[in-house]
């Protein structure tokens, strides 16, 4: 196997700091540096960005990430065990890894990061989405950040990317297409990871839309998705009831049929739907 740095092979370093993947921290290591730089490729050229990396464990796709050119790194871990073999990785590179103890959900790392910045990051699977989540909702539009390339349970890969029609297509769809460009870049089978988990794994790459795909209030919006994907088997004028007295007036004024359900519904559909109950409470 090729060697991307001078560094040692990361089976030596798990050894070398006892770092035995831990289930209660979502943990599965990708071992081969092959694939940790095929998946930091897949973020394009980043020789002049800023990297934020969440969760890195023992570092492969850190070592991915640097070898293929990352101008800096910010990696922020919470399982202390991996943070020796981290700084190993920073000494290596003067200058290119901050190292940032503690978790991700209680950080805000815009202050170490400069533009333009890319998310880059295995994600601990118990706590991908919500991560995903709190990048794609920030209170002000475009974010600090101009891609996310993520990796996910395949199962929730196929969420974010979905289309209307489909029992995949939900809230996570709509909030990611909304204001991201979103697409499925890579698979990886369990055999990848020590130790292997019981699912598929997937690389998806989100790209920031300069502008969302249709004008809607961010706030609005979001709580009408979780509204209606939150009985989806209903039809709107169920599952909407006590959003306006005039619901099924504000559902056709959107262009939608009151009797459809919420998996039928484009994203420029729920969107015409949160202008349109904006309008109403305006009218009250």
């Amino acid at each position: 196997m090729a060697r991307i740095d001078d560094l040692p092979p990361l089976r030596e370093v798990i050894a070398a700091h006892g770092l035995s993947a831990r289930r209660s921290l979502g943990q599965n290591f990708l071992m081969d540096l092959n694939l940790t730089a095929r998946i930091a490729r897949q973020a394009g050229d980043l020789s002049g960005c800023d990297v934020l990396e969440v969760g890195p464990g023992p570092g492969g796709l850190t070592r991915g990430l640097l070898a293929e050119g990352a101008r800096r790194v910010v990696a922020v871990e919470k399982d202390t065990r991996c943070l020796p073999a981290l700084e190993q990785i920073a000494a290596a590179n003067p200058g290119r890894l901050t190292v940032v103890g503690g978790d991700a959900l209680d950080i805000d790392p815009g202050g170490l990061l400069r533009p333009p910045v890319r998310v880059v990051a295995n994600l601990p699977y118990n706590v991908g989405t919500e991560m995903l989540v709190r990048w794609l909702t920030p209170e002000t539009w475009p974010p600090f950040w101009e891609s996310l390339t993520l990796m996910f349970q395949r199962e929730v890969a196929e969420r974010i990317v979905a289309r209307p029609g489909g029992g995949a297509y939900g809230r996570l769809a709509v909030l990611a297409q909304w204001r991201t460009e979103a697409r499925i870049v890579m698979d990886l089978p369990p055999a990848a990871f020590t130790p292997p988990p019981r699912v598929r794994s997937a690389v998806v790459h989100l790209a920031a839309r300069a502008r969302p795909l249709c004008d809607a209030d961010a706030g609005a919006l979001s709580k009408l998705v979780a509204r209606a994907f939150n009985q989806r088997r209903k039809m709107l004028r169920s599952a909407l009831r006590g959003l306006a007295p005039d619901i099924e007036e504000r559902i056709a004024s959107a262009g939608l049929e009151p009797t459809a359900r919420a998996e039928q519904v484009p994203i420029e559909g729920f969107c015409a739907l949160a202008r349109a109950l904006e309008r109403s409470r305006a009218s009250l």
